[in-house]
């Protein structure tokens, strides 16, 4: 009861003029942000943290975590309708609702994104409101050992999963890896793989390489191999899902959730994990037509369960933000800092010290979820429109945005002779039906790996039994190598029923 009458209290707080003026502009700003490739949550949040010095801490508040998710869902906007993802959280998007999108069901699946978004935020608002301090303590209590089989098993989901073979799925994502190591070593500070090229030794951005195996590579891909792309161009589709389409939605939304909003409390990766074990196992929960619809015409569960996933982590990461002061995203980092501006330091006692912050930040999660839903469907139609525009406009476009979006990152030469060098690389992988995801989620996860993977062998002085030894580890363990063994049993197992 003591829990309700302090969310009341934060409702009470949340909904003043002025701070749902500045919940509306961040979830509103934040969509905007996550349309345009290159310029995620967290560069935007850093670029207007001197702006709101001024402003009062509780607004200033709401107004990031309006960016933070807003910026989540404007993701799947380009991803669906034009391959081009603006965060890597919404690459799976792009994968299913690109293809929907092309046979003519791009309102479907902008409308099952954005009813998928607010159901997963709002259970995970409410999970937040009622299970912070327990999940944030269950979270805490994994290790790196722990936290090196959860990547593990990310790797061999990912590429067991996408691609038409796991070895080329495999090369991807070594390719990921590979890249992942340019740059300094997080230990010995030595310079690894940069070719002696200073822009190097900071490593690769790994929004340079998902704009430019996406955007860049659909773009030239289209050029080269497509023919003549004006007569490509997207048919317009209906703006509302149907009744199959709630029927196939809505366990997606469900399983998603659940399968999200575990990873929002652990400080090991983001968003992408949930997003790619979400399509992992829509995929294989899909039969008969449904199941086949996936990588050709575009499958509905293949944005449904991504896109919630992808919101639940979102917002359960406000679990070890308030009450541990663990950032698991760089947008939460950037959050962490925003409080420290304001002498706020996040963590256990700040339930305490700072309650009608937090408890006005947790109402405005709810109120962000109903803004950014009556936002965007009415939007729907606006954005099926873009379909319109035609095919060599649209492209050059992307390839605008993209090489606009890159360069404000940084403002060097280096990385737009990097971007088209990427986006060649794409083009190549596509030609020969390479999967291109697992090459961004090797670079993200590949580093956090190493990291985690040092700190398990020191914690057992050098014995990989350390991974053994601890239940959780074990168990995680047992499940990559099922995820790598038992598809291939069950294949020879199928084969020799046929023939006998």
């Amino acid at each position: 009861m003591d829990i309700f009458n302090q969310l009341l209290q934060g409702f009470a707080t949340a909904a003043t003029p002025i701070n749902l003026l500045w919940c509306f502009v961040g979830c509103a700003l934040g969509t905007a942000i996550g349309v345009l490739p290159g310029i995620g949550p967290a560069v935007a949040v850093a670029m207007l943290l001197p702006i709101t010095v001024k402003v009062e801490a509780t607004a200033s508040m709401i107004f990031f975590a309006g960016i933070y998710y807003g910026a989540m869902y404007g993701g799947s906007t380009t991803s669906i309708l034009l391959n081009t993802p603006g965060e890597t959280a919404s690459m799976v998007t792009a994968m299913e609702g690109n293809k929907m999108a092309k046979s003519g069901r791009a309102g479907a699946a902008l409308a099952t994104a954005a009813i998928g978004s607010f159901v997963a935020g709002t259970i995970a608002t409410v999970l937040v409101t009622l299970f912070a301090p327990i999940v944030a303590d269950l979270a805490v209590k994994l290790g790196p050992p722990e936290y090196f089989m959860l990547m593990l098993l990310a790797f061999t989901t990912v590429s067991a999963v996408l691609g038409k073979s796991t070895v080329r799925g495999m090369t991807a994502l070594f390719i990921g890896l590979a890249a992942g190591l340019v740059g300094l070593d997080q230990i010995s500070a030595q310079a690894r793989y940069t070719g002696g090229v200073p822009e190097l030794l900071d490593g690769i951005e790994i929004v340079l390489v998902a704009v430019g195996l996406f955007a860049v590579a659909e773009a030239l891909y289209a050029v080269l191999y497509e023919g003549r792309i004006v007569d490509t161009q997207n048919k317009l589709s209906r703006v509302h899902m149907t009744r199959r389409d709630w029927r196939r939605s809505w366990p997606a939304w469900l399983r998603a959730t659940a399968i999200g909003a575990p990873f929002g409390c652990i400080p090991a990766g983001g968003t992408e994990i949930p997003t790619f074990l979400s399509y992992a196992v829509e995929k294989k929960l899909a039969k008969g037509e449904d199941k086949a619809e996936f990588g050709t015409q575009g499958a509905i569960e293949g944005v449904a369960g991504p896109e919630a996933a992808n919101n639940a982590t979102v917002t359960m990461a406000m679990i070890p933000l308030l009450t541990l002061g663990i950032p698991t995203s760089n947008t939460t980092a950037i959050l962490l800092g925003a409080f420290q501006n304001y002498g706020i330091q996040p963590g256990p006692q700040l339930f305490t010290t700072s309650s009608s912050l937090v408890w006005a930040l947790i109402a405005s999660l709810y109120i962000g979820n109903v803004m950014l839903l009556v936002l965007n469907l009415p939007m729907v139609g606006l954005w099926v429109k873009l379909l319109k525009i035609p095919k060599p406009y649209l492209y050059a476009g992307i390839l605008i945005f993209a090489t606009v979006g890159v360069y404000g990152m940084r403002q060097s030469a280096f990385d737009l002779f990097l971007l088209y060098g990427i986006g060649v690389l794409g083009v190549v992988m596509r030609r020969f039906d390479f999967p291109t995801a697992p090459v961004v989620v090797g670079m993200i996860l590949g580093p956090l790996a190493e990291a985690q993977l040092r700190n398990a062998m020191s914690i057992g002085e050098g014995s990989a039994m350390v991974f053994l030894q601890r239940p959780v580890s074990l168990i995680l363990l047992v499940v990559v190598v099922a995820v790598l063994v038992l598809p291939r049993l069950i294949k020879r197992w199928m084969a020799r029923r046929q023939r006998t």
